[in-house]
């Protein structure tokens, strides 16, 4: 007779083993805690349901018996276009478990790029989140002449799977597969259970492509093992993480962040709760669910701290003017005793000693009003992320300073960590007791780093530069990718024969092994001067300001560099009430001197000499943008810059402002 409780005790590993797959990770987690939560989602009438480790395991190896006698098997490539839901887990480890791997895209990709994927990874199967997404591939279908199965999450009507066998796609319902699985014999889930053992580390657990920030996406091969590398030493890096937390899953599910982190929360005993990017849906789920973790892009952590000053404006100019004063106070106490404990990187002894010097009266002086505030407003604020959180992870993008310093003042741990989607992700992390602000942490226990010497973003040759010294980023490891999918071309550019990967990223590593971020090599724009201008720093510089949602600057063979410009809308409504500017439409308004000399002062406080930016990376001038950027459209899945697009959206804008035209100039 087959049971779970019985398959544990034949393949039983020693305490704490991860084994040597993704698969024998799971059941031997299920072996040491059978009865923890591993999902969390809600039902159809919106409330959350529970699932433990035992029932989802079990629930696994019965959609891999209903999937194998549909006829996947190993070595099969099998599309995965949808967002983070239950369904995906659950269908993800099913097709691991038979020795396949998936070819994931979120629901924002576009239709050109999730039929470029399938077809060039030759996908006969695809699961799709529902209708909308299949419309993608449908409205092409001759772009994807290999893809015959469709697989759908949400079930679709019957005039789409009509319209779909017409063009040669077979349309199945996923609750289907879930109810054949439950007919699964135990000698079907015995044979699922031999099939596990026979995937070897090196064998290929997915292809995630790129986003397509600097063109054609590339699919990024990624084995077992690159992920159970990170996994294996989650313990040591993440150090506060305890046995039953529960993590708040938001990011696409398809993301090499999120895709990570779901295997690290298994080898910690963790559950994963589901949930939306939309700050306020977020702050609903997060007050059900109260979880001890989170992880984001560092927009999404903008956008909870611009909601939380929303929320006290609600309430009233008083309610306003105390959490402007609470805040003011507490950011400056946490920056002083930062400065005074150690907690910001630096690369000089001297400057270190230097902070303890001038940071301790105000540190003192500030103390007892940090304290009276965290009593009845920082605690306030914590609740609305469940009230229980014990850290959050960030990555993806250049975090802002003063996004890193509001949740260092009401005590929520604000993680920041490092890598790119071909190391699985995890290069750095920051200190998960005590995070240090300036830099992305220290180098993750499985991975090394050196740093190069280079010449406009060409690596000059191999040798370690040391602690301190600014160059190229080379990284090597287990987490490592195998490379580029039917691009051996591409992978030689970027991985050498001994290993190391080039990042493509500036950095510095300090004398404690703590990696800092300079900027992106790819992102360089050279002057017509010959100045070389990182555009990363300036943008964030920018986005400092609280009028400011979103900075591109551009200026690639010009003689200076300028901002395409995307205001906060909100904000800049306020201005103009509170300053009584006359306007027609919100269009009509952002072309006003007022606005444009408002954006001018702030671009030129936060970008000049004082700040640390030289002549040449000043910004000369700027256009401001009516809609925000749109993922897909100017930002990826991971909400980065894709630049390449922009140039070409925005070509007219551009060329004005290097044409003197534009009625923003100085």
């Amino acid at each position: 007779m087959y049971t779970i409780d019985k398959v544990l005790h034949i393949f039983k590993k020693t305490p704490n083993s991860l084994g040597k797959n993704l698969c024998q990770l799971l059941r031997n987690k299920v072996e040491e805690c059978p009865d923890n939560i591993l999902q969390a989602y809600k039902n159809e009438i919106g409330t959350y349901d529970y699932r433990s480790y035992k029932l989802v395991y079990r629930h696994i190896i019965d959609l891999a018996c209903a999937l194998k006698e549909f006829g996947i098997k190993r070595g099969d490539l099998v599309g995965m276009i949808s967002d983070n839901r239950r369904e995906w887990f659950i269908a993800d480890y099913a097709l691991l478990c038979l020795g396949a791997a998936d070819v994931p895209r979120g629901c924002d990709s576009m239709g050109t790029e999730i039929r470029y994927i399938l077809s060039f990874t030759g996908c006969k199967v695809c699961f799709f989140e529902n209708e909308r997404q299949l419309e993608k591939v449908l409205e092409h279908a001759d772009e994807v002449p290999e893809l015959t199965d469709a697989i759908l999450f949400d079930s679709p009507d019957e005039l789409t799977m009509e319209r779909a066998a017409l063009l040669g796609i077979r349309v199945h319902k996923f609750i289907e597969f879930e109810d054949e699985a439950k007919k699964a014999s135990d000698a079907q889930r015995a044979a699922i259970e031999k099939e596990i053992d026979m995937t070897e580390g090196s064998d290929l657990a997915t292809i995630i492509f790129t986003s397509g920030t600097t063109g054609t996406p590339k699919g990024v091969m990624l084995t077992h093992d690159n992920f159970l590398a990170q996994a294996e030493a989650s313990p040591k890096a993440l150090t506060t993480a305890k046995d039953g937390d529960i993590w708040l899953s938001v990011l696409p599910i398809w993301h090499v962040l999120e895709r990570g982190c779901t295997y690290i929360i298994i080898a910690l005993k963790g559950g994963i709760a589901y949930s939306k990017p939309a700050i306020e849906i977020m702050k609903e789920d997060m007050k059900i669910i109260h979880p001890q973790w989170l992880v984001g892009v560092p927009r999404l952590y903008d956008a909870f701290v611009q909601s939380c000053y929303r929320d006290a404006k609600r309430k009233g100019s008083f309610s306003l003017f105390t959490f402007n004063i609470s805040m003011s106070i507490g950011k400056r106490f946490c920056w002083a005793k930062d400065r005074f404990v150690g907690l910001v990187c630096r690369t000089s002894r001297m400057t270190a000693i230097l902070d303890r010097i001038y940071s301790f009266l105000p540190m003192i002086f500030t103390a007892p009003f940090y304290g009276l505030f965290n009593l009845f407003v920082y605690r306030k604020l914590v609740k609305k992320l469940g009230g229980k959180i014990t850290g959050c992870i960030t990555a993806g993008g250049s975090l802002q300073s003063e996004t890193d310093l509001f949740f260092r003042t009401i005590g929520v741990k604000l993680i920041d960590l490092y890598g790119m989607t071909e190391t699985a992700p995890i290069i750095s992390i920051r200190n998960a007791k005590k995070p240090k602000s300036g830099c992305s942490g220290k180098i993750y226990p499985t991975m090394e780093v050196k740093i190069v010497a280079h010449q406009d973003g060409v690596p000059l040759s191999d040798t370690d530069l040391g602690y301190c010294k600014k160059g190229i980023i080379f990284a090597r490891g287990r987490q490592v990718t195998k490379g580029y999918y039917r691009r051996p071309d591409l992978t030689k550019d970027i991985i050498d024969n001994n290993g190391w990967i080039n990042t493509g990223d500036f950095g510095m590593l300090s004398r404690r092994n703590e990696l800092i971020i300079l900027g992106r090599a790819k992102d360089t724009i050279v002057l017509l001067g010959g100045e070389n201008v990182e555009p990363q720093p300036i943008e964030s510089a920018i986005c400092r300001s609280k009028y400011v949602e979103s900075a591109v600057v551009v200026g690639q063979d010009k003689k200076y560099i300028a901002a395409l410009i995307v205001p906060s809308k909100d904000r800049i409504l306020q201005y103009a009430n509170d300053n009584r500017i006359m306007y027609d439409t919100y269009d009509s308004l952002i072309e006003t001197s007022e606005i444009n000399t408002l954006i001018r002062e702030e671009i030129d406080d936060l970008v000049d000499e004082k700040t640390g930016f030289r002549t040449c990376e000043r910004v000369g001038k700027f256009t401001l943008l009516n809609e925000s950027f749109k993922i897909g459209k100017e930002i990826n899945a991971k909400q980065i810059v894709m630049r390449h697009k922009i140039e070409k959206l925005y070509a007219k804008e551009i060329k004005a402002l290097f044409a003197g035209r534009n009625s923003s100039n100085n």
